[in-house]
Formats: structure tokens, sequence, C-alpha cells
């Protein structure tokens, strides 16, 4: 028998971060010309940023959830979603967008936005997940969509005034980038790459990346593929001053302007590990601390970690695209 049932979408909203009568009108006029349902609506809170309301929409049997929020909403949506097939579509708020920009989703044109969502093609995405260890010996289980992180990133997340990030977006990055340098504090850790041989490191950074494209067009990780079943790792030890610009240039010229281009990306070619910045590829990471540690996810501090087990899952989550 014929399942006849017009189509249901679901929106996931941060009500700090959407116009939400704008975004009703919109949402209203699109899926009726598509021939949609009525559209359910689930909103975010403290205490939910997401996960359980989407729990609850797929429950429903959606056929579409749509994200409207900043980064913290994309990854908690991506995270109960995780095992599912219903298909993903983004509306970009906030400061950051970073899914949004590494799939080159249009930005604050929520009309647009709204239309891809319902006339869109899905495309399958990788998905990172990650177990956290804390100093209690418990564990959490989180997914991310673009990066996970810890030393001078986390510590910048945890240094950054929220009521200054709200009125200046990256703007307010500058005074925590500040604090984190001023960290005498180094990362010791143990760790094993795709089942390899377990090795040693001192470092100021390492981050796992999904995608690699930041805000203004800083490409952290310049080879880093949002569909190649790999995740890329990031590991930074700038040993001076000297090292600190060496690792700028590299990341905000090199990697943001000369790798851009057919010819310099020919030219960057192998070169572009060193003593300060050095790149890896794989799909699962293991790492000890030798103390707890700041630890981010997709832009947001997830407290202090001891240990961590990350891989990568090929294809997890499907993201609804412009056609």
């Amino acid at each position: 028998m014929t399942d006849t049932r017009p189509k249901i979408a679901a929106v996931i909203y941060n009500p700090i971060k959407v116009d939400l009568d704008a975004l009703r009108d919109a949402v209203t006029v699109e899926a009726a010309a598509a021939g949609w349902g009525e559209t359910l609506w689930f909103e975010t809170s403290v205490d939910d940023v997401g996960q359980e309301v989407t729990k609850q929409a797929l429950e429903q049997d959606v056929d579409l959830i749509i994200a409207a929020g900043g980064d913290g909403t994309v990854r908690a949506v991506a995270e109960a979603v995780r095992g599912h097939a219903t298909p993903v579509a983004l509306l970009p708020s906030g400061t950051g967008n970073l899914l949004a920009r590494n799939l080159k989703l249009t930005l604050d044109d929520m009309p647009n936005s709204v239309a891809s969502a319902f006339t869109g093609t899905d495309r399958s995405i990788d998905l990172g997940v990650i177990d956290i260890e804390r100093a209690d010996r418990s564990r959490d289980r989180h997914v991310f969509v673009v990066m996970a992180g810890m030393g001078i990133d986390a510590k910048m997340i945890k240094n950054t005034d929220d009521d200054l990030k709200a009125k200046a977006g990256w703007a307010a990055y500058v005074d925590a980038i500040v604090k984190s340098l001023r960290d005498p504090d180094e990362l010791h850790l143990r760790f094993q790459l795709d089942g390899g041989k377990p090795k040693r490191a001192t470092v100021h950074t390492v981050i796992l990346g999904n995608c690699g494209s930041l805000p203004a067009n800083i490409l952290l990780m310049p080879d880093a593929v949002v569909d190649d079943g790999l995740f890329d790792l990031m590991l930074m030890r700038p040993g001076s001053a000297l090292g600190w610009i060496r690792l700028w240039v590299k990341v905000a010229w090199t990697n943001g302007v000369v790798r851009r281009t057919k010819a310099g990306k020919a030219l960057a070619g192998e070169r572009r590990n060193d003593g300060d910045l050095h790149y890896e590829t794989g799909k699962r990471f293991i790492a000890r601390l030798s103390r707890p540690e700041e630890i981010e996810l997709d832009g947001d501090g997830f407290g202090k970690a001891t240990a961590f087990n990350a891989w990568i899952e090929p294809g997890a989550l499907t993201v609804r695209v412009p056609a």
C-alpha cells in the first residue's frame, strides 16, 4: 500500500540565534510550495542544546531535520541524528557557521537556505565520534562535524567572553588568543594513530579535523575533505617567537592564499610538515594526557579530558545542500 502522507520537516532552532517570526513565515511558504505537511517546531535551551528535541523529532518519523542555529546547534543535531538516515538541512546563524562554510553554503541568507532545505539534494559527509575520558575515569561520547581540539584552541575558547562574542563576533577571539598564548603549559601526550606504534609528543595544540576552513579565509587544514573517510591530524609546536611567526605565515598565507591556487598547491605539496606544524591523516586517534586538559568540539568547550579515543564514521551524516 502506497504511503500518501505528506512529508514532514522538523525545525530545531536556537531562539537566541534566529528571528523566529521570519523563520516561521519562510518555512511555511516553502513547505507549502513543495507540497509538504505542517512543520514541527522544537526549541533548544540551556539544558538541551539540541540532542533531546532532535530525538523527539525523529520519534515522530520526520523526513527532514532543519538545524537553525550556530555551530553548537548543528553539532547537537548531528549527534542525535547519528545512526539515522534522516537528512539535515542547515540554516546558518551565529558566529562561526563552520560546517556551512566548509560545504560552501550561502550564509546570512535565510530565505535561500530555507528554500534549499525543501528543494535541495542530499550529500553524505563523514562524522567524527569521540569518547572523552575524565579525571574521575568516567567517559562520555560526542560527535564533531568540523574539528576536535586540545591546547591553544581549546584554551582560547575557554578564555573567550561570551557577551563580547555575541557583540563582536570573531573579533572577540583576539583577546582570548592573547591570553591563551601567554599560557606556558604544553600538552604531553602518548598517542596511537590507526593502530600504529605508540608515540609520545609535546605540543601546544592537537586538532582532529573533518574539514579545515575557518572564518576570515583561514585554511587551517588545507587537505581536509568532509567526505573522504579520513580526519586530518594537526600537531602544532612552535619552539620560539619566530616559530609562531612561521606558523602564522604558513596558515594564513601559504594555506589560505597560495595553496588555493593550482600552482601554489603543487608548490606547497609535501613540504608542509616541519618542526612547527605537522599533519597526518587517519581513521582513529587514541591519546592520553599527562594531566587533565581543556578540550573543544566544533568551537564549544567540553571541559577537561585526561584521554580520548576519536574515530571517523564515513558518510554517517546526510546533509541537504542546494540542488
